[in-house]
Formats: C-alpha cells, structure tokens, sequence
C-alpha cells in the first residue's frame, strides 16, 4: 500500500531529472484522467521526450514522434474546467479544434492565467517540481529529458 491519498488517481512519473508526482482530477476532467490512466498502464508515455520546453511557462511532452505532431491516435472531447493553470498545473495540449487533446500535455513552469478555460486541466505535480524545473529548455530540444517510466501509484 502506498503513502498516496489517492493511488488510483495518482501519477509516480520518473524522468531523466528525478521524480515526479501528478495527483489527477478525475472530479475536474473524469474523461481525461481514465485515457491518461490507458495509456499509462500501456506504457505509452515510456521513454516520451519533453520536446517542446519555455522558460517561464511550461514542459510539454507526450509526442510519441518527439516533434509534437504525434499522438496515440484518440481524440478526447474537450472538459475546460474552471482550475487555474498555475505553477504544477497539468493541462492537455491540443491543436486548434478543442476537442483535438490526445496523449500530449504539459506542465506549468508559472502561472498562466491566459490558458484558463481554453484547455483540460486533469492534475498537478504534487512532488518532485524541482525535478519539473531541471527539464532542459527548447522548441525543439535538443538532446532532450524525457519520461523514464510512468506508473499509476496503485499499481506499484
């Protein structure tokens, strides 16, 4: 048993910088976290670089091509929430349809109150935001971090 609150809805992320935990909001975005749960148990995001990273704004990963282009092929009906995108926030990326979110997300480096409303929010990084900071920086990256290994706590 682990030391989580929730296990089934929490994210133990290790990265080439270190450890990362998510706690995911099935309340905020139930649709989201259950495909982000799939793809996990899959072992989608193994080895899925960080490939687009800002200074200042966020790390965005979950491109299986490593050039944001990609993704695991199912689009998700968009579930805007009212959660603010602040530092931790985990958000899905998407393209310009809103209902285009896939496999790709980000992290919020900062708060970005310009996001709220226009993306899923599904989570935030509960521990390991240091280890979210060292990512290295680029569009595109080079030489980037990337998703060692992602497991559902429960599953540990």
């Amino acid at each position: 048993m682990s030391d989580y609150a929730d296990p089934e809805n929490t994210l133990v992320m290790e990265t080439t910088q270190g450890p990362v935990v998510i706690e995911m909001r099935p309340d905020l975005a139930p649709g989201h976290v259950a495909r982000i749960k799939e793809l996990v148990r899959e072992g989608f995001y193994d080895g899925i670089v960080f490939h687009r990273v800002i200074d200042g704004f966020m790390a965005q990963t979950g491109c299986p091509q490593g050039t944001g282009t990609g993704g695991s092929g199912k689009k998700l009906p968009a579930e805007f929430n009212a959660e603010p995108h602040v530092r931790g926030t985990t958000s899905m990326a998407r393209a310009q349809d809103p209902n285009s979110g896939d496999s790709q997300f980000f992290i919020c480096f900062e708060d970005s109150p310009f996001l709220n409303g226009q993306y899923t929010v599904w989570g935030k990084v509960s521990e390991g935001m240091d280890n979210v900071d060292k990512i290295k920086r680029g569009e595109p990256v080079r030489d980037p971090d990337n998703i060692v290994s992602v497991k559902v706590a429960a599953d540990l």
